[in-house]
């Protein structure tokens, strides 16, 4: 599909793909990572997916991520959420299955409690919600955390770019969106796929986020040689099932 663009709610322009479902029949919004974007081997095969399934599709790039404008170090939680939450309102119509990826699997659970009434399932692959306070701010060092307090911000390695500009703003704002401190009220299905071998979002985090969750019809995959990516063949493979069956428990 061409690659679109919509303001957002800060002037940026995002770029989003689309592609409508039939009345009343679900469409699956894709939810990005953190320094992620819409071109990656999983989204491109959930969307075929979607496409030969006869369902919608929606994929999105936030503020400061691949083809949208805006500069990354600039971006926070509310900003990411905003940008969520104004994709599925202008771009999508009728019932919703969010599919997030690490800071996409929090950016979907916050929708999700902003729009209950449009989403109906969730998948999550290694699921992150909460991380800058819970999982990066402890694995900084002392140095770097007074760095950030000083100076406002500090660069984090990456085993998968550059190393990345962590800002004060991204911190301090990432703590009035934690999620995991309180029951997380969600009725619809809940599939959760996670890596044991995560060096980036642990198996108990995952863990941790079942059991704050209400959802009753939720489960977990544990990937034993699985990792934060989960790219491989076998595990798109689980992802696309995954989703199938969402389709079915919904229809």
């Amino acid at each position: 599909m061409t690659t679109s663009y919509f303001t957002g709610p800060a002037g940026h322009r995002l770029a989003f793909r689309r592609s409508n479902a039939s009345t009343g029949d679900l469409t699956y919004v894709w939810m990005c990572g953190f320094k992620s974007d819409m071109t990656g081997t999983k989204v491109l095969r959930l969307e075929d997916w979607a496409n030969q399934a006869g369902h919608g599709f929606l994929a999105f790039d936030y503020s400061g991520h691949g083809q949208s404008e805006g500069a990354f170090e600039d971006g926070t939680v509310s900003q990411w959420r905003a940008d969520a939450l104004a994709a599925i309102d202008n771009q999508t119509d009728g019932p919703l299955v969010l599919v997030g990826s690490s800071m996409g699997g929090w950016m979907a659970l916050l929708s999700a409690l902003a729009r209950p009434e449009r989403v109906k399932g969730l998948v999550l692959i290694a699921p992150a919600p909460d991380f800058t306070e819970k999982l990066m701010w402890p694995e900084f060092s002392p140095e770097a955390q007074a760095e950030i307090m000083e100076t406002g911000q500090t660069l984090r390695p990456s085993d998968y770019d550059e190393p990345y500009v962590i800002t004060r703003a991204l911190i301090e704002d990432g703590r009035q969106w934690q999620i995991l401190d309180k029951p997380i009220a969600f009725d619809g299905p809940v599939r959760i796929l996670q890596g044991m071998e995560d060096a980036d979002v642990p198996w108990t985090h995952a863990a941790r986020l079942v059991d704050t969750m209400t959802a009753t019809d939720l489960t977990i995959t544990l990937i034993k040689d699985g990792d934060h990516r989960l790219s491989r063949e076998q595990d798109i493979a689980r992802l696309l099932d995954t989703c199938t069956e969402i389709a079915r428990t919904l229809a």
